[in-house]
């Protein structure tokens, strides 16, 4: 051992040993070639299953993931997201992020989803040509970046038209080209109104529908200096005594179009949209299956400008308000706007419900009366409305009837279940709405429900 010693002294001087070390370290380096890998390729329908893995990474060494994108937050201005997590290196000389779970970082288990829902907002300057379509995914290894890589997560095929619906302020009929008539889907929103719902339009379009996003209600904004006017001032701009023939008109229209298939249309409303869906499949044998998202079991109060409280119904028929469920302490509730206090839109309504019980009966959504299939998905910690228990409720009705249903509920989830699981549920109970709730449940419940739509229309109006 003294003799080896005294050759590595004699035989390698400092400078000698530094290059030998460096020249080391560069071999390793080039022997990990580390990259990043995404499947089926780096551009993905958003929806669609992909898969991220990072090679050539020294087994059993941990490395921070890092994922970084440009998104609208909830007022839809872009801005910075980011999260990150710290995996162990495979055996294989791997992470992926579909199948392990991280030692620690923005969100846990094992989710191939999670760096993107679990992004939070994030302070400093917007990333120069980045769009929201973006997702820049960087590995550190020992503090130092070692790979990168791009994630294009494309909201719609860009081959997919829109155009804009005659006599339908707003509206838009979205479709892949080609002459092939197409089965058709008419989206309609929720309470916030305007023209939202359109932008799902391509969204399923990119999946061979022809699509109708059909607003229907535009109440006036809110901007940085007050009150804003409403965005189709042709619409109602007070939610009471909305004439349910509206989605009856736009059938008329679409059926009329070379793309559609008329005898073939399915309705997915959201929300307040769900109640209209409901309520319109019931009346409108046409309908050939119906997706209810975070749905009520009976029609509600109507509200808005100009109308008395107490007085109106959501919904109409034939020129008639439909028998609806009063709120209780709806103003009450709307004060912690003003005050900072939490809002939870659902205490109105269950206390409404609970105060009027003689009304609920006549309220009711008779679903067992809709021929064609129906879809529900609620969520059990909903602070909107109790989606949870109504959805149960809802399918309860078809099964005693022995009616066809999909009927999903997801305990730990908020309102927002529509998307898919791939955009940042980190904020949605910021301010003092709240949704409810947690950001993982409502994702996981995003993707699932999501999926199950598919399958649904895939069913139902696919020969």
């Amino acid at each position: 051992m003294q003799t080896t010693h005294h050759r590595t002294a004699q035989g390698y001087g400092p400078k000698t040993l530094s290059m030998a070390l460096a020249l080391m370290a560069a071999m390793a380096s080039t022997a990990w070639a580390q990259s990043i890998q995404f499947t089926p390729s780096a551009k993905v329908l958003a929806g669609e299953p992909f898969a991220v893995v990072v090679e050539g990474l020294p087994p059993g060494d941990e490395v921070t993931v890092q994922a970084r994108r440009m998104a609208p937050d909830f007022t839809g201005q872009i801005k910075p997201y980011q999260a990150q997590a710290v995996f162990k290196v495979n055996p294989q000389g791997q992470v992926r992020l579909a199948e392990q779970a991280p030692l620690s970082g923005s969100y846990e288990g094992v989710d191939g989803r999670g760096l993107l829902w679990a992004m939070k907002l994030q302070p400093g300057p917007l990333d120069a040509g980045r769009t929201p379509a973006q997702t820049d995914y960087t590995v550190l290894h020992q503090g130092r970046a070692v790979a990168s890589g791009v994630l294009h997560l494309l909201r719609s095929l860009p081959e997919v038209q829109e155009r804009a619906v005659p006599g339908f302020e707003g509206a838009k009929l979205a479709a892949l080209p080609g002459s092939t008539r197409r089965p058709a889907l008419i989206l309609l929103g929720g309470s916030e109104g305007g023209s939202l719902v359109t932008r799902d339009a391509a969204v399923w379009a990119s999946r061979g529908y022809a699509v109708l996003g059909l607003p229907y209600y535009s109440p006036a904004g809110w901007g940085p200096q007050g009150p804003t006017p409403a965005e189709l001032p042709s619409l109602p701009a007070s939610f009471a005594n909305i004439p349910l023939e509206r989605l009856q008109a736009a059938r008329d229209w679409l059926v009329q179009q070379p793309e559609v298939d008329g005898q073939r249309i399915g309705v997915m409303g959201t929300s307040k949209g769900a109640e209209f869906a409901l309520l319109a499949a019931v009346r409108m044998p046409w309908i050939k299956a119906v997706a209810a998202i975070v749905p009520t079991d009976v029609v509600w109060e109507g509200w808005g400008p100009g109308v008395a409280e107490g007085r109106s119904a959501s919904f109409a028929w034939q020129g008639q308000g439909l028998p609806f469920v009063p709120y209780q302490g709806f103003q009450q509730e709307f004060a912690g706007f003003a005050t900072g206090q939490p809002v939870r839109i659902r205490r109105p309504h269950d206390q409404g419900r609970a105060a009027h019980a003689e009304r609920v009966e006549a309220a009711r959504i008779p679903v067992e009366k809709i021929a064609a299939p129906v879809f529900l998905a609620g969520a059990g910690d909903d602070q909107i409305w109790a989606s949870g228990a109504m959805t149960e409720a809802l399918a309860q009705t078809r099964q005693k009837a022995g009616l066809p249903t999909v009927s999903l509920v997801f305990a730990q989830a908020g309102h927002f279940l529509g998307g898919t699981g791939t955009s940042s549920t980190q904020h949605y109970n910021d301010g003092p709405m709240k949704s409810g709730g947690t950001p993982s449940a409502t994702a996981q419940a995003q993707v699932q429900t999501f999926e199950a739509l598919k399958r649904f229309w895939k069913t139902t109006l696919e020969p």
